[in-house]
């Protein structure tokens, strides 16, 4: 982001709304909607997102007398707008004079409209056209004094994130043109020399198609860098409209919680805030799990500034096979949750559950009946509660624990069928050592592969299967500054052209953790190798295994069956805490193990970890320069009896000073204000009475 001093939204509050519609609804309604949103607290909603039809009726033609009233209604409520540029999809109009800017899918079939995002992003007609009602919606708005906030179009990637049409190949070659100079370097990067694949002339190179057989991986994986690319494009193109229009607003789009098809490190670097829509499942009792891991990557974007969760179902969902509703009690923990994770507010979709379209069935802060439904009682509660956390608001969170999150190892690992297994998977490990840290009591952000690392004691890379020599000397010297670094199979296999090191993986990194892979050992479907740590029990080993060579790190684990009984699994290379470590896993452990392992791992780093764990239970600590905020949560239906710092006041309450323990009922929460202290405070379950 250009400039010293971030911009930020205009409101001086914690954000709580939600979507909202008025072109499904008559004025009655919108003034009605006013009424019952002062009364619910909401202070900030978002529209027009999908309005672009209903604002340019046909080309040139604009219609803003509509939503001029609305904005006047909701500011004169003291309702503040996240303003969306509405180019989310194309009017019908746009669409039938240029049907070329359909997108394709990879059998090269075109879609049709009827949807949304019904766009290739690569289309100039598409990006000209958005250009253009950017800019009007800019000129016509950009001074209103309810704006607070520009929404840039909707999710990118969430219906298409790729696109295979003709223009998209123009765009691909260009890109790769620009990547790599001549074809002569395209075709060593992309080992053409493998099933005779090398190319004379830029027109002979397509996206990756479905083709006879397996496609060249290094064509893939730089189809997946092009295609966040090409979004990021289009992003950019109307932030640039909206800064040399209103260069005071900040700008957002709003993104889909950790998505693997978009950078979005890159994505942020270009807006002011990020904004996220999260969407865990109700019908799962760990939902929040990797809900925590999601809110810790959307405050890591913009290195620990606050963020806001921008959509949030009230209750159920419309797009799942089976939407289950929210228990009574659960949006409200989850809210606080974003709100513990950085978020400074907590928004819905939507705020008035619509009559008709795809989204009728998706819940509302205002649902079907009005004033007497149960989302409607739940958000007017909340609404009132959220103004006790306004202390909070613009701290930052406290987390001594990173996870690398690397895209290109994300889709290297996933993008082709050309891998020893197909199921090892980036996200279902990244998620999965993240909970066993969750469980153990910390929060943890995300942090790309060459850092920063500043602060953290301890760096987690779950996979870095695509590894390079600058990451490996960041990770370097983060170990050798006295950090715990632990790095999982499959990593340092490739460089970024997807050629294997030399000698094989771990590549760049084996000097730093001290092992090398002889041979990748997948474990079949339906199997488990068992893992025995040192001096302790043994664990399960499904999916992937490896044969390792460890002459200059310490076995801390050995495999236990199979054939690679007796070799290591778990190594550690610098036993000495104080100058670091590096430990390299060469398994996937179940979660027992995992648990097992990190407690192990959290001791070397000097860290805290609970001894008595429960999954339901969660803490995090947001700061000011003098107060920590420790939100602690009870995700389960059971109650939780947990530790209390000493002179802890409790913020949702009536702030007076609490004892020494807190039971809290299902799904309830609790926030509380201590002196800030050299290290966060740590919460632990209560030990039972002798």
């Amino acid at each position: 982001m250009a400039g010293d001093a971030p911009r930020g939204i205009r409101l001086d509050a914690l954000a709580y709304g939600g979507d909202y519609n008025p072109d499904q609804w008559s004025e009655k309604v919108w003034l009605e909607d006013a009424r019952l949103m002062r009364e619910a607290g909401v202070n900030l909603v978002s529209l027009p997102v999908f309005s672009w039809p209903q604002l340019e009726v046909a080309p040139g033609v604009y219609e803003w007398g509509w939503l001029d009233r609305v904005l006047e209604i909701l500011s004169d409520a003291g309702i503040r707008i996240d303003l969306a540029t509405a180019t989310a999809t194309p009017p019908a109009w746009l669409v039938r004079s240029h049907p070329e800017m359909l997108p394709w899918n990879e059998d090269g079939q075109r879609l049709e409209f009827g949807s949304r995002q019904a766009y290739c992003p690569s289309s100039p007609v598409w990006r000209e056209h958005v250009a253009r009602m950017t800019r009007a919606m800019a000129e016509r708005y950009g001074e209103h004094p309810g704006l607070a906030l520009w929404h840039v179009s909707n999710e990118y990637g969430d219906h298409i994130s790729r696109c295979w049409c003709p223009e998209s190949a123009r765009h691909f070659r260009r890109w790769l043109e620009a990547r790599y100079g001549d074809l002569d370097g395209l075709n060593a990067a992309w080992g053409v020399n493998v099933w005779g694949q090398r190319y004379t002339a830029w027109e002979q190179i397509e996206p990756p198609r479905r083709a006879t057989g397996p496609v060249n991986p290094t064509q893939l994986l730089d189809f997946e860098r092009f295609s966040s690319d090409a979004l990021l494009e289009l992003f950019q193109l109307e932030i640039d409209v909206l800064r040399e229009v209103t260069p005071e607003i900040a700008v957002t789009t709003n993104f889909m919680s950790l998505l693997r098809d978009l950078d979005y490190w890159d994505f942020a670097a270009v807006e002011d805030l990020v904004t996220d829509d999260a969407y865990p499942d109700p019908a799962d009792p760990l939902a929040h799990v990797p809900a925590a891991l999601n809110y810790g990557s959307m405050r890591s974007l913009k290195g620990g500034r606050p963020w806001l969760l921008l959509e949030q179902a009230p209750s159920g969902v419309s797009w799942r096979e089976v939407n289950v509703p929210k228990a009574p009690g659960q949006m409200r923990v989850g809210s606080l949750q974003a709100i513990a994770h950085g978020s400074d507010g907590a928004m819905c979709f939507q705020w008035r559950q619509a009559k008709y379209g795809q989204e009728k069935f998706h819940s509302a802060m205002l649902g079907h009946r009005g004033e007497a439904s149960r989302t409607f009682q739940e958000a007017k509660a909340f609404g009132a509660e959220l103004r006790r956390l306004e202390p909070v608001r613009g701290s930052r969170v406290r987390s001594r624990i990173a996870l690398v999150v690397d895209y290109d190892s994300w889709w290297g690992s996933s993008a082709t069928e050309s891998l020893p297994s197909q199921r090892l998977n980036w996200l279902a490990q990244a998620r999965a050592w993240h909970a066993a840290l969750h469980e153990l009591g910390h929060p943890v952000d995300t942090v790309p592969a060459r850092g920063p690392f500043d602060g953290y004691e301890l760096v987690v890379a779950p996979n870095l299967y695509v590894a390079d020599a600058e990451q490996a000397t960041a990770l370097g010297a983060f170990v050798a500054r006295g950090g715990q670094l632990v790095v999982g199979p499959f990593s340092g296999v490739v460089d970024p052209n997807e050629h294997v090191h030399d000698g094989g993986a771990p590549g760049p990194l084996r000097e730093l953790l001290g092992v090398e892979v002889d041979e990748v050992w997948p474990v079949t479907d339906g199997r488990a190798e068992r893992v025995a740590l040192a001096g302790g029990e043994a664990f399960d080993a499904p999916v992937w295994g490896e044969w390792l060579e460890a002459a200059a790190a310490e076995t801390i684990a050995a495999y236990d069956s199979g054939e690679l009984v007796g070799r290591p699994a778990i190594t550690r290379r610098g036993a000495d805490a104080s100058a670091g470590a590096a430990w390299y896993v060469s398994c996937v452990l179940e979660p027992a193990g995992l648990l097992a392992l990190f407690r192990r791992v959290l001791a070397a780093a000097g860290l805290p970890a609970r001894d008595r764990t429960d999954p339901m239970l969660e803490a995090v600590t947001r700061a000011d320069d003098d107060t920590d905020y420790t939100f602690v949560l009870n995700h389960g239906r059971g109650e939780l009896t947990v530790d209390v710092p000493h002179g802890a006041r409790e913020l949702l309450g009536d702030g007076a000073a609490l004892g020494t323990t807190l039971t809290l009922p299902r799904f309830g929460a609790a926030v509380l204000a201590t002196p800030r202290a050299a290290e966060p405070p740590f919460i632990t379950i209560t030990a039972p009475e002798d």
